[in-house]
């Protein structure tokens, strides 16, 4: 039934010009189904032992866990018969980062009183300028609401105040606009309701600060809006930092870090304010930065070295259109290990993302078992440094080894389900293009429904590899597992997803655990190899939707006009 159905999509999403190099029957479906076949519980199961081992010492970037890592991948990817996927003919694309150690100090005097500051249970901080030590001395201390610029919501939180040179204190998400008629409502016309927007991810945090010449800026965490517990903070951002080299680094915010919330309202109390009434005061458009009675003081011992990371690339070639691209993207490294642990301390990262990484060569697998191949190439992208902040796949956007213009999708996979299977698959950023609409075919021949992000107010849309390639204007899919879990009672799935965030996620417990059922992983393995083979062989390429913020950009790209523009 399914290869019938599958021919149908195919036929679905074509258009009416020349079809030469794009063709598809019946007969062709039957193999994909086939193929598909090839990715199972066995394989799956034994590339995330093979990747989230202690051997792989937490696959962390520029250790030798990374020499392992690439070595491992390379090995599969030739035994699957795939060709190097960088054009000089190797299975990598050097990856240049600076890796910025920092060790911090911090003095914070609150109305006249030294508020003590613990590193990293109190506060993290960095510096990614290339020199031995930053320092901030005696700031002003600022409280800038959410610290968001945002024009077309005409939301402004610095009112022209002038921060440069001061500590600005910032929350983490989006404003949380009420409702004019039920504030206990958020205003759904505003910053997308309660999805997160760009606006609110600690990204956009640091850029805007270093616009505004701000000395410091620090995120307040609270663990709701910024979708994780402060233990990641400690956990992640008291490590080594990396980045792409900038000619514009020097022009970064010299301090950048965050504060727990219990340190946040300490030292608001001693500055004579309120944080809850504070925070309230930010959800109003009306808001204006709060002055606090406090100076900070910054030390950032930092030791900086350069390494050339990799990502691991290879390519099945099209059989039509060899020269146009669907790339499949998932990132290999984790956080490494922690030396200063005691008993365990390996961040293994099985499920981030030893699974995707697995999943990754499963569907690679089932496409080399296809007795043709695609018209359109297929690459298997595995990217270093997304924990870094998604390093790897900006490398690649930015650098790219085939033209963006030529690839027609992104297809990305970052922490497969563990838990069976599910009637559902959630789509990270719904709505965005027209890849949703080739998902919902295929999911339907198999009596699964979509989903919308089950979580939008915690921003996963921002916070894995596929944004990169959106930002660059490729129309790029990101699903997560589903929710409903067949044979599993009413909020199973939600259940699962919190237990994991509050007490694997960047912990070194983050493991193959005994009870995993790689069942719905499978199951959505199969239809991301199903949708790469459908986009790779349909005249008709993916589009962003009307209203997204990235189609102008690939309509730029393509060589298409506007509405209005003319002739």
């Amino acid at each position: 039934m399914f290869a019938f159905a599958l021919a149908a999509v195919v036929a679905g999403c074509a258009r009416t010009e020349d079809r030469a190099a794009f063709t598809d029957s019946a007969g062709s479906a039957e193999a994909v189904a086939t193929a598909a076949q090839r990715i199972d519980s066995a394989g799956l199961h034994a590339r995330i032992a093979d990747l989230a081992a202690d051997s792989m010492e937490g696959r962390a970037p520029g250790t030798p866990g990374e020499e392992k890592t690439v070595a491992y991948l390379t090995r599969q990817f030739q035994a699957l018969g795939l060709q190097p996927g960088n054009p000089d003919g190797s299975f990598v694309q050097n990856v240049d980062l600076i890796g910025y150690d920092s060790r911090p100090t911090a003095t914070i005097i609150a109305g006249g009183s030294r508020i003590p500051m613990r590193f990293p249970r109190d506060y993290v901080a960095s510096s990614r300028h290339d020199r031995p030590q930053t320092s901030v001395d005696n700031s002003e201390v600022v409280f800038v609401g959410y610290g968001v610029v945002a024009p077309e919501y005409g939301w402004d939180d610095y009112k022209g105040v002038d921060v440069s040179g001061k500590t600005i204190v910032m929350l983490i998400n989006d404003p949380a606009v009420a409702s004019s008629g039920d504030a206990t409502q958020l205003d759904t016309a505003m910053f997308k309701g309660n999805a997160m927007t760009y606006y609110g991810r600690w990204t956009y945090k640091y850029e805007i600060a270093s616009e505004k010449r701000a000395a410091a800026a620090m995120i307040v965490h609270e663990t709701g809006p910024a979708g994780y517990p402060y233990s990641v903070v400690e956990g992640s951002f008291s490590r080594e930092q990396f980045d792409v080299p900038s000619a514009n680094a020097g022009q970064r915010v010299p301090v950048e870090g965050w504060l727990s919330l219990e340190k946040t309202k300490e030292m608001f109390r001693a500055a004579g304010y309120d944080f809850d009434s504070l925070k309230a005061a930010a959800r109003r458009k009306d808001f204006r930065p709060v002055t606090l009675n406090a100076r900070a003081s910054f030390a950032v011992d930092v030791g900086v070295r350069r390494i050339q990371s990799k990502n691991v690339v290879a390519k099945l070639p099209g059989s039509g259109t060899p020269d146009e691209y669907v790339v499949y993207t998932a990132h290999w490294d984790h956080l490494g290990r922690d030396s200063t642990l005691t008993g365990d301390q390996i961040f293994n990262g099985a499920h981030d993302n030893a699974s995707g990484t697995a999943a990754l060569l499963e569907i690679a697998e089932a496409f080399t078992a296809l007795e043709t191949p695609p018209a359109r190439s297929v690459l298997f992208l595995a990217v270093t440094a997304e924990e870094k902040g998604l390093l790897g796949a900006k490398f690649y956007a930015t650098n790219p080894l085939y033209p963006l213009d030529h690839t027609v999708a992104n297809i990305n996979m970052d922490g497969l389900t563990q838990w069976g299977s599910t009637s559902d698959i959630t789509v990270v950023g719904h709505g965005n293009s027209t890849l949703d609409d080739v998902l919902e075919r295929v999911v339907s021949t198999v009596n699964r429904t979509v989903r919308p992000d089950a979580e939008p107010e915690k921003g996963f849309y921002y916070r894995s590899d596929h944004f990169e390639f959106a930002k660059q204007g490729v129309p790029a899919l990101y699903v997560d597992a589903g929710t409903e879990f067949i044979g599993k009672p009413a909020g199973y799935g939600m259940q699962k997803r919190e237990e994991f965030t509050s007490v694997d996620y960047h912990a070194v417990t983050d493991e193959i655990k005994p009870d995993w059922d790689l069942a719905g992983a499978i199951d959505d393995a199969r239809v991301l190899f199903r949708i790469g083979y459908i986009v790779a062989q349909s005249p008709q390429i993916p589009e962003w939707k009307p209203g997204t913020e990235f189609k102008a950009l690939r309509d730029s790209m393509m060589g298409r006009r506007a509405p209005g523009e003319g002739n």
